[in-house]
C-alpha cells in the first residue's frame, strides 16, 4: 500500500470577515447614498434660493459640482454663491468618493459574499452526506443522493469541478479531503455520512481516519481500487468499502448469465415514481407494525407493498421471503418493493411510531 498523503492547505476560499463586518459595509453604502439624495436636494434648494434661480438651474448646478463634470456655471454667483459652493463640494465629493469606494469593494467581494453564504448554507444542515471527489462516480452518487432526496456537500479542489459544482448549485467545499478544516467546513461532525471516492486507497484510508475521529457514528463508505487494501479501510474505520471495478464486472457477467434478471433489477433500481423500486424502511417503536407479524397486521391488504427481506435489528439477521406468522420487531428494518406511493405510505402509516 503506498504511503499516506501529505496534507495540503484546505483553501476553501472562506473569508475571514465576521457578518456585522459585512452589514456595517453595506450600511454604510446605504447612507452615502442616502446622503447624497439629501446634499443634493440641499444644493438645488440652497442655489435656487440664495441665488433666485429656477429649481432646474439650482439642480443643475448641483449636479455639476458633485459630479465635477467641470461646466461652466449656470449663472455668475455672488460671493455667499461662492463660499457655499466650496463647501458644497468638499462635502459632497468626498461622501461620493466613500460611496464609489464601497460600490467597487461589493463587486470585488460578490464571489466571496456567494462564498459566505454557502458556508453559512452548509453549517445549517444536519444529517446531510459528505462525498469526497467529484469525478465520474463521484458525480454520480452525487445526482442519485440528490434525486433521493438528500442533501449533498461535495468535497473536492480540482477548479473546473468546483465551477461545476457552483452552476449546478450544489452545495461543496472547496479543498483538500484530507485536511481536518476541509471536513469540518463540509458539516462532518453533524453529517449523517461520508463517502470517499478518491482515486488512491491510501488517501481513502487516511480521510477515512480522520472522518472516524471526528465523527465517530458517521456511516462511511469508502472506494477500494485493489482488494488488497480492503482490510485497511475496514480496520481505519469504514462502514462499507466498495469496490467499483469489481462491481463493474461482476454486473458485465450477470448481464450474459442471467439477462432478463438484470434487466428486472435495472427496471426495479432505477425507475421513476411511476414504476417499481426496493427500499429500506425501518420500523420504530410505537408504530401499527412493530410486535406484529405479517399477517396479523394484514400488511398485503394495507399496504400492498411487498416483504422481500426482515432485517433484524438485535442480531442483524436477514429473513429472506418471510413467511405470514413472522414476528416484526421495533428497529427491524423491512426491504420492500412497490411503487413509491406504497412504500411513502407504509412508511407513514406503518412504521412511523404514534403518539400514545
Amino acid at each position: 500500500m503506498a504511503a499516506l498523503p501529505q496534507r495540503y492547505p484546505a483553501g476553501n476560499g472562506t473569508d475571514t470577515r465576521s457578518g456585522s463586518e459585512l452589514s456595517s459595509e453595506r450600511r454604510e453604502l446605504i447612507l452615502s447614498v442616502v446622503f447624497l439624495a439629501f446634499w443634493l436636494a440641499l444644493g438645488t434648494v440652497t442655489y435656487s434660493l440664495m441665488e433666485h434661480w429656477s429649481v432646474l438651474d439650482g439642480l443643475y448646478m448641483s449636479f455639476i459640482t458633485l459630479t465635477t463634470i467641470g461646466y461652466a456655471e449656470t449663472h455668475d454667483l455672488s460671493d455667499a454663491g461662492r463660499i457655499f459652493t466650496i463647501f458644497f463640494a468638499f462635502i459632497g465629493i468626498g461622501i461620493a468618493a466613500f460611496g464609489a469606494t464601497r460600490v467597487a469593494q461589493q463587486l470585488i467581494s460578490a464571489p466571496k459574499l456567494r462564498q459566505r453564504r454557502l458556508a453559512r448554507q452548509i453549517r445549517q444542515m444536519t444529517d446531510h452526506f459528505i462525498v469526497c471527489g467529484y469525478g465520474r462516480i463521484g458525480r454520480q452518487v452525487s445526482h442519485d443522493l440528490l434525486a433521493a432526496g438528500k442533501e449533498v456537500v461535495v468535497v473536492d479542489r480540482r477548479d473546473e469541478r468546483i465551477q461545476q459544482l457552483a452552476e449546478q448549485r450544489i452545495p461543496y467545499t472547496e479543498g483538500d479531503a484530507t485536511q481536518e478544516s476541509t471536513l469540518l467546513a463540509a458539516g462532518i461532525r453533524q453529517a449523517k455520512g461520508l463517502i470517499t471516492l478518491l482515486p488512491e486507497d491510501s488517501v481513502n484510508v487516511f480521510v477515512t481516519l480522520m472522518a472516524r475521529d471526528l465523527n465517530p457514528d458517521l456511516f462511511i463508505l469508502a472506494r477500494n481500487t485493489y482488494e488488497t487494501n480492503r482490510h485497511r479501510l475496514l480496520q481505519a474505520g469504514a462502514t462499507q468499502v466498495v469496490a467499483p471495478t469489481r462491481i463493474g464486472a461482476i454486473r458485465m457477467a450477470q448481464v450474459i448469465l442471467r439477462p432478463r434478471v438484470d434487466k428486472f433489477l435495472t427496471h426495479v433500481l432505477k425507475a421513476d415514481d411511476s414504476g417499481l423500486t426496493m427500499d429500506e424502511v425501518v420500523v420504530q417503536p410505537g408504530s401499527p407494525l412493530a410486535g406484529k407479524t405479517l399477517a396479523s397486521a394484514r400488511f398485503r391488504q394495507h399496504f400492498e407493498a411487498i416483504v422481500l427481506t426482515i432485517i433484524h435489528a438485535a442480531t442483524g439477521e436477514m429473513n429472506f421471503n418471510p413467511g405470514p406468522h413472522d414476528p416484526i420487531s421495533p428497529g427491524d428494518a423491512l426491504i420492500v418493493m412497490g411503487s413509491q406511493e406504497m412504500i411513502n405510505a407504509l412508511i407513514e402509516n406503518g412504521c412511523t411510531a404514534r403518539p400514545s
